[in-house]
């Protein structure tokens, strides 16, 4: 029992361990460093041949200068065309075919299969000069045919796979830019949402002060107070008529977002499809407002859809509670251990879309994971209580 917070510990720090070594390794530059370091590595193999046979090299000022060549990896991303000339150098004056790799899978990789293409016909028509000349070293082909089946390899394969890599890296960013767009529809849509419900719901009670103000009118019978009242009745109209006008009304298909008190039959159907919940309104809750209720209501809906999918059969906590202010609501469920049996359909904007309906009423939404449940924490100002 004892060694129970101590294995969880154990635990948390390899996962923190974790998240900060993918992240490190996602980083541009550290793969740039990485890959730098790594072409010194395969390089600092050829530097006993350097200093021997290729040139007059001794050994520490031929490890310096191939570390000056893996360093121009450094600006593979931005400036890949300088690393290429390195390694062209590099075969001109050491001889040396590795940093060429290097350079040819960074020149297609970040400037496509055109410059890829004209970086292999380069290397392989500079290194065919370099062979005709005095000098070439036998062990990089003492004939022309032994030349060419280990120079246009190398440089076609490393050609290949940057171009490959290329394509992979459009298909990201053209993936990335969809959900983008997919946000940004889903956000529209919830803005399209929330107009309508201001539409009904301000709507209708411009429409009763309207009538109520003509009532008050009547029975003031001429007296002090009937023109006050008329006015008012004028002004709810005229108000009416500017938020018809400023909200368009895209096919009004049926009622208004439900509020609170359609939890209960969210739960129920939530349950009979197999997802246990633990319900709990605060009953002050039920005095706020229709468009607070209809975000907290659109809030539970996403909240309870997306643990069906997501966290099959595992039980959802729902907390609606008004205190200091404001309206709080807390959705968690457990993470699910075990995979499920097909990737569930999801679109990836139900978040984006909650976050929207909570905002447009001035509330703060956050979610994510935290310690072995997803937790989805939305903060609304309460406003006066009808």
């Amino acid at each position: 029992m004892h060694d129970l917070p101590v294995a969880q510990a154990i635990r948390e720090a390899a996962a923190a361990g974790r998240r900060l070594a993918g992240h490190w390794a996602g980083a541009p530059r550290a793969q740039d460093a990485l890959t730098a370091l790594s072409c010194l590595a395969l390089m600092g193999l050829d530097v006993p041949g350097l200093a021997e046979a290729d040139n007059s090299l001794n050994g520490p000022l031929a490890a310096l200068v191939l570390t000056c060549g893996a360093a121009s990896l450094l600006l593979r991303r931005r400036a890949p065309w300088v690393s290429y000339a390195v390694a062209l150098s590099f075969i001109g004056w050491l001889h040396e075919l590795t940093l060429a790799q290097f350079a040819l899978y960074s020149l297609a990789r970040h400037r496509g299969r055109l410059a890829g293409t004209l970086g292999v016909i380069g290397y392989v028509a500079f290194s065919y000069v370099m062979f005709t000349l005095p000098g070439w070293p036998v062990h990089r082909g003492d004939s022309l045919s032994s030349f060419l089946s280990l120079v246009v390899p190398i440089g076609v394969l490393a050609t290949g796979v940057g171009v490959a890599a290329n394509r992979q890296d459009l298909v990201r960013a053209l993936q990335a830019q969809r959900a983008e767009t997919d946000a940004l529809h889903a956000v529209q849509r919830e803005r399209s949402r929330i107009a309508r419900d201001v539409h009904d719901f301000v709507g209708r009670e411009l429409t009763l002060l309207s009538v109520r103000s003509q009532v008050f009118a009547r029975r003031a019978g001429g007296g002090d107070f009937e023109d006050g009242f008329e006015e008012l009745s004028e002004t709810a109209r005229s108000a009416h008529r500017m938020l018809n006008e400023i909200i368009v009304r895209r096919g009004v298909d049926g009622a208004p977002t439900p509020g609170l008190d359609a939890l209960p039959g969210l739960v129920e159907r939530s349950e009979l499809a197999g997802t246990p919940v633990d319900l709990l309104i605060d009953g002050a809750a039920c005095r706020l407002s229709p468009i607070r209720q209809a975000a907290v209501h659109r809030v539970v809906q996403e909240c309870l859809t997306n643990a069906a999918k997501h966290a099959p059969g595992e039980r959802v906590d729902v907390r609606v509670e008004v205190a200091d202010g404001h309206l709080r609501v807390s959705v968690r469920n457990a993470l699910s251990v075990a995979a499920p049996a097909s990737s569930p359909v999801s679109a990836g904007t139900g978040t984006a879309g909650m976050a929207e309906r909570v905002r447009s009423v001035g509330g703060t939404f956050s979610a994510g994971p935290r310690r072995g449940v997803y937790e989805v924490l939305a903060a609304l100002p309460a406003g006066d209580l009808v």
